[in-house]
């Protein structure tokens, strides 16, 4: 869970998270404009491939690859235990005790 935790830490992930649930399955340049474009982003190439690997390395995306294309899809199994962890039972108001 802490890898999870640690990639979502980060705006720009966060960021790169919502573009992939806006429109799945992007290249690292269809990423990449889109954070220039909508978001006034200007990360590199390098710096947006860098955030991708610690979102893969979460399990937050997957990947495959099309010929010399790699797209990126998200996968949010990895939120699962987190939302079961502290959202599985009613809330309790604490004032109440």
């Amino acid at each position: 869970m802490g890898d999870v935790f640690k990639a979502l830490a980060d705006p720009t992930r966060r960021t790169i998270l919502d573009e992939l649930t806006d429109r799945n399955g992007q290249t690292l340049f269809e990423i990449c404009a889109r954070l220039a474009t909508k978001h006034g982003l200007g990360s590199s190439r390098q710096a947006v491939s860098q955030h991708l690997d610690v979102l893969e390395a979460a399990g937050l995306i997957e990947t495959r690859r099309e010929g010399r294309y790699k797209f990126h899809y998200i996968d949010t199994r990895p939120l699962e235990p987190i939302v079961q962890r502290w959202l599985k039972e009613p809330r309790r108001d604490h004032r109440e005790n």
